[in-house]
Parts: C-alpha cells; structure tokens; sequence
C-alpha cells in the first residue's frame, strides 16, 4: 500500500526509530545541483544494496482549501506512468531487477524510496527523475485510482475506531492549523478529486529545487554525484510560491471528544497537547528536554507512567508517551494509557492525571533526566546498521526545516539536557488549556459482555 502518512496515531514508534543520530554513525556527503535539487549521500558498505529517496517538500498541510487528500492521491498517481513508462510498469521494473518500492505521505513532506542493488541505483535514478517532471495521467486511471484510495480511508480509517478517534482529535486540537485535516482526506473532498486537481498540485510542488535526493548504502559520493548530475541536474527547476499556511490561535481551553463503537475490544484514555518542534520552538532548548520527559513519562516499562498505573496501582494494561519535533510547525506531546479488565475508565483517567498533574508541578529527578538521555542516545545508535533508517531520518529533517548539521549535533543537544530544562518544558506544555482528551470506548451493550 502506498500511504504510509507517518500518522501521528503511529506516534509510539517516534522515540525510538526516527532519531538522528552523530556525525560518526552517518557522516553525510551533501551538496547542491545547479538546479536547486540538494544531494545527500551515506555510506555504508555493509551490504551491497542501496537505499535511494527522493522528498519533495510538501505535505498535505499544503493543499489548497477543499482539497484535502490531493498531496496522498498524487502519491498513487505518481505510479501511473510517463511517456516513456507505461502505468504500472515502474514497480515492475523495480522488482524484476531484485528491489521493492513504496512512497508515503505526511502533513509536511512526500516522499518516495527504492530499495535494490547498488548496482541497479542508475535504473532506479533514471525511473524517479523521469516521473519528476514527465507525469501523464490518464482520466480512467484516475478515476480507478481514485476508488483505491476511497477503499484505503474506509478499511485503514473508517472501518478502525481508534483511527476515527485519533482523526477526530487531531480536528480539536488545532483549530485553525492545517494539521488538523487527515492526511488521507475528509470523505467529502477526498471524492471530488480531479485530474486537473493532481496535475496543479503536481505542477506547482513537483520540481527538482524543491526536491532532495537521499542515497545510502554501498556506494561512494562521486559515483552518486555523477548519476545526480546525468538524470537530475537536467531537469527544470521552477519559481517556488512560499509555504503559507494558516496560522494557529493561542489555545484557550480544554476539549474532549469520547467516541464509542461497538467494534471496540480495547477501551484507551489519551491526551494531546500543543507542542513546539525543532523548528517552530522559540526555545531551541526545549524540543531535546520534551524528548528526554517523553521517555521518562512513558518510554518502557520503567517509564513513570508504567510503573505508576501498570505496575504499582494495577490499573492499565498499557501506558506510553510521544512526541513528535520533527515536524515544519507545531506538533504534539501525547500520552495514551489502556485499563486492565474490569477497571473504570474514570478511575484509569483520575489515575493517569495525577501523575501527569505531578510531573507538571514537580518536574523531575536528576536519574531519570540521566537514565533517559542514555535511553534515548543507545537507540539512536542502531540507526546506522538500516540504510532505509538513515535516509528516512535526513529526508524529514531536510524536508522540516533542518540542516544535516542539526540531524548529526542530536546526541549532544540530547546530552545537554538538564532536569531543570525537563521540569520547566513538562510545566509549559502538561497545560490542560492547550489539550484534547480522547476516550475509546465499547457501546454499553459491547461493554456487557
């Protein structure tokens, strides 16, 4: 399937996976064609296979008002041939020469990836840059597309109670932002979609300058610099209009959402709160302290909320915490706990916010400021036996607002973190006026059961 929206219901992976990491587990090459399209290059010659990635700066908080959807249904349509590649035949191509393929979409970024033999990098840098800029699209095959990703919301959202629950708190908790719509498109706009509606979007965002190409694997910079310079650098760059997006009122006051289904098996409470990023933070300090709080609130099993509600009081089956700075503007701390059988919701909720009302009002100890920088620092050291990982990390970076100075400077801005910057950014943030609360429940009669 090709929507893979980084959703923020995935949230519980952030603190683990998509870390940067130091200059010694990474150590780019970079730099920039003529054109305005920057390279960036890995290597890692443990294996010889390569990762190659093309993002492209924009995300479906860039579509045009009522269009919701377009940024993720361009993505498929992106499969659906050029004049020189029939509709189809580029994942063909890519897996009868012994790789595999797949693309996602987020709110701030799009990208597209081939996994395959470094012998085989020159096939697959021709087959992206051609699709680049030489898109054709046929009215049938978007029609027929179009029900694909009709399908695609129903199965992975309309037809999942936590999906709709987490769709339905992202829409309360920005109020103006255009975070707040679905990466996958409301019903309504994601069914008036267009031909003319892709090839805009697509002339307007699509284009080599405003696009970074990510190699990693076993390959060296200036083989790479030789293929970028034969299939990328001759393409035309275009005049960029600016990322202007909504802007987001200052939070005045808490909202609820409960959403209840019968095919709910597993109730859950979770919490949202505005938050800043890397980028958008006035602080610069404070995105790394609100990383080392969402590991001790809820990073594991000795995280505060685990042992707290699972451990000692025996009231939830799961407990974690997340967070997400990567992203071009604000972003979420979130928090999300699951009862044992036969415990109460309300009792779970009171439980859960007293521990977050204790950390907001007392901040936090010197361990575990200590024990979950380390945490957080070991498992950013695995990032470099992935290429995949790798290239993943630097394109949401790139594409956000960082520099690759940024992605390899993590380690040590994380160690730099002091239990006085944690306290103070868990105070700031662990605002129930800057939050939605979202609880999952069973119809009454499910709950019978």
């Amino acid at each position: 399937m090709r929507f893979q929206a980084f959703a923020r219901a995935a949230a519980l992976l952030v603190a683990v996976l998509p870390l940067p990491v130091r200059a010694a587990l990474f150590d780019p090459t970079t730099y920039e064609l003529a054109n305005g399209m920057q390279v960036v290059v890995v290597e890692n010659h443990r294996a010889p296979i390569v990762s190659h990635m093309v993002w492209y700066r924009v995300g479906a908080a860039d579509e045009p008002a009522g269009k919701s959807g377009i940024a993720h249904f361009l993505e498929h349509l992106m499969f659906k041939g050029t004049p020189d590649v029939a509709p189809g035949e580029f994942s063909k191509l890519v897996a009868r020469n012994g790789g595999r393929d797949n693309a996602f979409t987020s709110s701030d970024y799009t990208a597209y990836f081939q996994n395959i033999a470094a012998d085989r990098l020159e096939l697959v840098m021709w087959l992206e840059s051609d699709r680049m800029r030489n898109l054709t699209l046929d009215e049938a095959n978007v029609r027929a597309e179009l029900k694909v990703v009709q399908e695609e919301r129903r199965s992975r959202t309309d037809n999942n109670p936590s999906a709709l629950l987490h769709e339905r708190m992202e829409a309360a908790l920005f109020l103006n932002h255009p975070y707040r719509r679905p990466v996958i498109g409301w019903p309504g706009e994601l069914a008036g979609l267009t031909r003319d509606d892709a090839l805009a979007f697509y002339g307007r965002w699509y284009a080599p300058n405003n696009a970074i190409l990510i190699v990693a694997g076993d390959v060296r910079p200036d083989e790479v610099k030789a293929l970028a310079d034969k299939y990328y650098a001759p393409l035309k760059p275009e005049t960029l209009v600016p990322r202007v997006r909504d802007a987001e009122p200052p939070q005045a006051g808490a909202r609820r959402i409960e959403l209840k289904d019968a095919r709910v098996r597993q109730p859950s409470w979770s919490r949202q709160y505005v938050a800043p990023g890397y980028r958008s933070a006035a602080d610069k300090a404070e995105p790394y302290a609100l990383e080392v709080l969402a590991e001790i609130l809820g990073g594991g099993s000795t995280s505060r909320l685990y042992r707290s509600l699972v451990v000692e009081q025996k009231l939830a089956a799961s407990a974690s915490a997340w967070y997400e700075p990567g992203a071009l503007d604000f972003t979420t701390f979130g928090i999300g706990v699951s009862p044992q059988p036969g415990v109460a919701m309300d009792r779970l909720e009171a439980a859960a916010v007293k521990e977050i009302a204790r950390v907001a009002a007392q901040g936090v100890g010197d361990d575990e400021v200590a024990r979950a920088r380390q945490r957080l620092k070991a498992s950013a050291a695995y990032a470099r036996d992935s290429l995949h990982t790798a290239a993943r990390v630097l394109g949401e970076a790139l594409t956000t607002g960082q520099t690759v100075a940024d992605v390899e400077a993590w380690p040590d801005r994380i160690a730099a973190v002091t239990p006085a910057e944690v306290s103070a950014a868990a105070a700031r943030i662990l605002n129930d006026q800057a939050s939605v609360t979202g609880l999952l429940l069973p119809t009454a009669q499910e709950a019978r059961r």
